[in-house]
This record gives C-alpha cells, structure tokens and sequence, in this order.
C-alpha cells in the first residue's frame, strides 16, 4: 500500500512537475490539492462553472463511512477521514458530520461488515431492528443491524470548493470554462488542447474527466489504446422532506432478507439526512447515458418505487412529496476504481458510485503516481 502523507506541511519540491489536471470534480480538485502541495506547478481544467450540475461531485450530500466487508476499503476510508479532516482545518469550511451510519438487512451480510471494523479497531454495535426504531424512530431496519459511528455525510459542492480553495492557495491554478477538446504524447510529456486556446504543454497529465473519462482518452483523439470497461448511467435518488433531516444517520439498507435482491434493489438502497431533507436512493440501477446529450427527466416509476421503499421503511420523511433529481455513475466491471500512470498519462476515475469518501486519498494517490510511486493493483489500467 503506498504511503499518505497527513502532515500540514508542504513537502520540499522535489522533482516539481508541471502537471495539468483535467476534471474540476471531487477527484480531480482533490488531485490538485496534493500535488499543489508537493510543490508542482498545477493547473486545474474543469469544462463548466463552478458547483456545476452536470456530472457526479454536485450537491448536498454523499454518504461517509468505514463499514465496508472488504478490508482494502476500509483501510482506504480509515485513510481518508484525517485527510478529509485536513481539507477542513486549512481551508475553513466545513464538509464532513460524523452522524454514525446503519447497516441493515441480512444477519450474514452485517456480521461481514462487523468483523471487517473489528479487524481494524474500529468501533461497530450490533442492534436488532427495535433498537434502530428506538433510537432514530424515523428509521425500520429490516432483520438485522450495525451501528457504526465514523461515518456520517459530506457536503459534495463544500468538498470540491474546499480542495480547489487549497490549491489555490498553494498555488494552483484553477480554471473553469476550459473545455479540453484533445490530449496527446509530446516526448516525455504531453499536450493539452483546449478549446479556442494554443495547447498546454506539461510535463505530466492528470485525467479525472469522469463520465468522459473514455472518449478524452480512447479513439483517435485519446493517448490510450484501451480503458477498461467503463459503463455511464443516469442514477435517479429523490429527497424526501423531513423536519429533522440533518440528525439523521446515513445508512444502507443491503438486499436478501425482507428487500429483495432483484430488480431495482438488486444493490439494495442508501440514504441520509441533508439540508435539502432525507435522500434515499437504489446504487447504480440506471439507464446508459451519454454525459453531453442525456435527458434528466427522472423516471416516473423509480421514483414511484422509493416513494413506496419510504413508506415501508422510512417513517419519518413524507413520502408522498419525493422531489428527485438526477447524477451521473461511471463503473467498471469490478466496480473498483481505476487509478494508474501510463508514461505521463494518470488516470483517476471509475468511481462506480462509492469513491466521493475516498477522494483526498485518491488524490494523495494521483499526486505520488505523478511522481513514480506504484499503484494499488486493483486499481491498474490493465486488469482483465
């Protein structure tokens, strides 16, 4: 596992780069933050405004936490909370409330999550479903329960504002308006071209492009011969109104007990408190779409099914007045990240709708690819 720095200090400069970094999202403005940091010269792309609508970083609420089986992401989480906590403490704002999270549903799937804490000394209460109605009465668990207390939400425009502010003032150059029409290998290093400008020459690329991560890299305008498999869906969550919605503790409701792992919650349901009221939402059920021609009519009837998902296990939000909304997911086959370096080229993205926790981590990690440093295996440009 690489290694990430936590301290407040600006590394010396060694080996400073100039490096352009294409993606004003959370993980490209987490990008830049890092490397700025290290000393490079660093100059931040983002096509749109911002707090743009348009991709996967914007609004109110992302969920946080460590519960996951797998212990490679927990480790990963465990890494990114001090960071997290670093972006607030340099840049004033605050982006993350630790509110604690509920997973429930199958007793074999939460006792998985349970001994993957416990592995890694971090604290998980078992609760049967009339402990979780007792304590949030807002909230049904199905069968059975975690209540683990290191997690809570992010606020997604804040965190991006947060680490574009700490690039800025570690000087960084950030840009928006600077739609990136092409990218190529010029010796060592590479060329930008960016619409209606001369190219941008650097000495290494970051591309954290999102959704338009395979078309800015593929094909005959890209540097790369193949990506892996990346699959662009309109994902549709809804807010329910609620009067105490920012006291709400975020949690995942997993399929195979009472929620049926089929259809729409074949991945089964996730939700929080916001400020704009309770969002719930099925993980990575919706239809392809193209990121520059996509129609963001929520459909009718996945709506209509969390409305009736609210009804059943959701008490204390209206569920008669579900107001929705719609963002982009961009998820390998694996649904593990793709974060890897091929010559200059680093490529940050895959997200697969569960990477906005681990962004100033992955940051950290395009920051030490751009410097040399080897990446985690699961996450190579390569895998099958």
């Amino acid at each position: 596992m690489w290694r990430v720095c936590t301290c407040h200090e600006r590394p010396p400069p060694v080996s400073a780069r100039r490096v352009v970094v294409i993606g004003g999202g959370v993980m490209g403005s987490a990008a830049a933050w890092r490397l700025a940091g290290r000393g490079d010269e660093v100059t931040l792309l983002e096509r749109f405004w911002p707090g743009h609508d348009r991709g996967s970083s914007h609004g109110t609420s992302r969920i946080f936490r460590l519960a996951y089986a797998d212990p490679f992401y927990v480790d990963l989480a465990v890494r990114a909370l001090p960071l997290w906590r670093e972006a607030e403490e340099v840049t004033g704002r605050r982006v993350l409330t630790l509110t604690g999270a509920v997973d429930h549903g199958p007793s074999a799937v939460i006792e998985a999550l349970r001994e993957a804490l416990s592995r890694a000394g971090r604290p998980a209460e078992r609760l049967a479903p009339e402990q979780v109605a007792e304590r949030w009465p807002g909230l049904r668990a199905d069968t059975s329960a975690l209540f683990h207390p290191e997690a809570g939400r992010l606020h997604a425009d804040e965190a991006v504002a947060a680490f574009q502010q700490a690039a800025r003032d570690r000087g960084a150059r950030v840009r928006h308006g600077a739609r990136v029409t092409g990218l190529s290998l010029q010796g060592e290093g590479a060329a930008v071209r960016v619409e209606g400008e001369d190219e941008l020459r650097a000495d290494a690329v970051v591309v954290a492009a999102g959704s338009w991560t395979a078309s800015l890299l593929t094909g005959d305008r890209g540097p790369l011969r193949r990506l892996p498999a990346l699959r662009v869906t309109q994902e549709q969550p809804v807010h329910f109104p609620a009067g105490d919605a920012l006291s709400w503790p975020s949690f995942i409701h997993h399929p195979g007990a009472a929620l049926p792992a089929a259809g729409r919650t074949v991945d089964g349901v996730y939700g929080l408190g916001s400020v704009d009221g309770v969002k719930a939402g099925f993980h990575g059920i919706g239809p392809v779409a193209d990121p520059d021609h996509r129609d963001r009519t929520p459909d009718p009837g996945t709506v209509a099914a969390l409305a009736a998902y609210a009804e059943r296990w959701l008490p204390g939000v209206r569920h008669t007045a579900p107001d929705p909304l719609t963002c982009l997911y961009t998820t390998t086959v694996q649904r593990d990240f793709i974060a890897d370096r091929q010559g200059p080229v680093t490529v940050l993205g895959g997200c697969s709708g569960h990477a906005f926790k681990f962004a100033p981590v992955l940051g950290e990690l395009a920051a030490a690819l751009v410097h040399g440093s080897p990446g985690p295996d699961r996450f190579t440009l390569n895998r099958p």
